[in-house]
């Protein structure tokens, strides 16, 4: 099984193309911490496809923390000068924001938003 599950910021804004025929690419750079050592941070490629592409170009700009969901792909190829290159990159099959939307908004840290959870202000409002 080849499946990346990733979790970072984004390093630049993406960079959305389309190819001769049409076909929207999206490429962008991931910082991903290391889980085991804080002090370490890993950089990687990310490709994105078709709608894809065109949602990240979109909505993604430079220090998001997002979630990325593909495959590891290694690309063979010759460039100009006859050397042999190579590449490592996630193709982005899914795409999902990690921040939540006030850390979207402001740019201040709350912490992590889950999901289906909504903030109290008042301890009257819990149902026990």
């Amino acid at each position: 099984m080849n499946k990346a599950f990733l979790m970072g910021r984004l390093t630049r804004d993406p960079e959305l193309r389309y190819t001769q025929a049409g076909v929207a690419v999206c490429t962008f750079t991931l910082a991903v911490d290391r889980r085991m050592a804080k002090d370490k941070t890993d950089f990687l490629e990310i490709v994105a496809w078709r709608k894809t592409a065109e949602f990240c170009g979109q909505y993604f700009t430079k220090g998001s923390r997002v979630v990325v969901i593909g495959p590891i792909q290694t690309r063979t190829w010759e460039d100009d000068n006859g050397q042999k290159r190579k590449k490592t990159e996630i193709i982005a099959e899914e795409v999902h924001f990690a921040d939540s939307k006030r850390q979207a908004n402001d740019d201040t840290d709350y912490g992590l938003a889950y999901e289906g959870f909504t903030e109290v202000d008042d301890d009257d409002e819990l149902p026990f």
